[in-house]
């Protein structure tokens, strides 16, 4: 039997790409060549992800926080390279509140054979597999399903789990010996500590004897600056995605919100301590597939407001996290407690 040549489009963010491993895994086990069509800001994941031969990049205008103009010319771009892929199928991951129909309507136009998707939307003719999103599920959970409706299954011996190709050791950046990653910064201001939140949750680590290294992306040198303060080494803009993995993955713990780099450390399989705020559900969006703490009100008044800004007062429910409930997350990660599972998340 000839294997298909098979495209798995995940448009989002660099922890959107990663929860799409585990089904980009799937298939590619059952595919003669899988391509990942993602946006900018989830292309470097990508590169990352085992079974990946090639990355397609688009723009596209219908996500993101800042979502690109509708423009004919990028539209042309991605349709002839996914024309020039040709792609015998294709895959279409998007999260429960999107809609998989403006990318499926490119993919017809660039003669994709075989399109499947979750969809609630009628498709018309834009979908050969309209495929109904379970309740309840975790995104990584959700892809591998649609995965196993079209015919793809994770090959023997794999577990599900996030993962990545090997990190760069990151020995040189962090030192030798233990230490914790605190991650204080997120792209949307509402699943983050406040900076002086996070600046004191450093020096009661510290004050712990945990060696805490702080990170962050160019972007959040000053955030990082003040958060580690003279408690913690900052790395604020010394990496890159794989040399931040490498770091993650030398960690005992990560101590990280609901942002890419949570999800970066469960796919290198450190424990997480995330600081969760419920604005989305931590049900679909948690750490996943390694021991976890959860950290943060789940039913605050924000919850699943989807709030890109806190719109308490004080930012309750994540700044009303005390230092003795981080100590306490991160002394049972770190000693190994035994965890209780749910679907692939593991929760202590």
């Amino acid at each position: 039997m000839t294997h298909p040549r098979t495209l798995v489009v995940r448009l989002d963010s660099a922890g959107d790409v990663l929860l799409a491993g585990p089904a980009v895994r799937a298939v590619a086990a059952g595919s003669s060549y899988t391509a990942l069509l993602c946006g900018p800001q989830g292309a470097d994941a990508g590169r990352m992800l085992p079974g990946v031969d090639d990355v397609i990049v688009h723009d596209a205008p219908w996500v993101g926080l800042e979502p690109a103009p509708v423009s004919r010319t990028s539209t042309r771009k991605v349709v002839d390279a996914v024309a020039a892929g040709r792609f015998d199928r294709a895959l279409v991951l998007v999260s429960f509140h999107q809609s998989p129909l403006p990318v499926a309507l490119l993919l017809k136009l660039a003669g994709v054979g075989w399109t499947g998707a979750d969809c609630e939307d009628y498709p018309g003719a834009l979908l050969d597999l309209r495929h109904h999103r379970r309740a309840h599920r975790h995104e990584a959970t959700a892809a591998l399903d649609l995965a196993r409706a079209a015919g793809y299954a994770l090959p023997d011996g794999d577990d599900g789990a996030l993962r990545i190709s090997e990190p760069p050791d990151t020995t040189a950046l962090t030192g030798p010996g233990p230490y914790v990653v605190l991650h204080p910064g997120a792209a949307v201001p509402a699943r983050a500590w406040s900076p002086g939140r996070a600046a004191r949750a450093a020096a009661a680590l510290a004050a712990r004897g945990h060696r805490v290294v702080v990170t962050g992306g160019p972007g959040e040198r000053e955030l990082t600056a003040k958060v580690a303060g003279r408690h913690a080494l900052d790395l604020g803009g010394a990496t890159d995605l794989r040399h931040l993995a490498g770091v993650l993955a030398g960690a005992r713990v990560a101590v990280v919100g609901n942002t890419g780099p949570g999800h970066l450390a469960a796919a290198v399989g450190t424990p997480v301590a995330c600081l969760f705020a419920p604005v989305v559900p931590a049900e679909r969006w948690g750490p996943y597939g390694v021991p976890h703490v959860l950290l943060g009100d789940q039913r605050a008044p924000c919850a699943d407001s989807r709030a890109r800004h806190c719109p308490l007062p004080g930012h309750p429910c994540l700044d009303g996290v005390g230092d003795a409930e981080v100590l306490k997350a991160v002394a049972a990660l770190a000693d190994g407690v035994p965890s209780r599972t749910t679907e692939r998340g593991a929760t202590v």
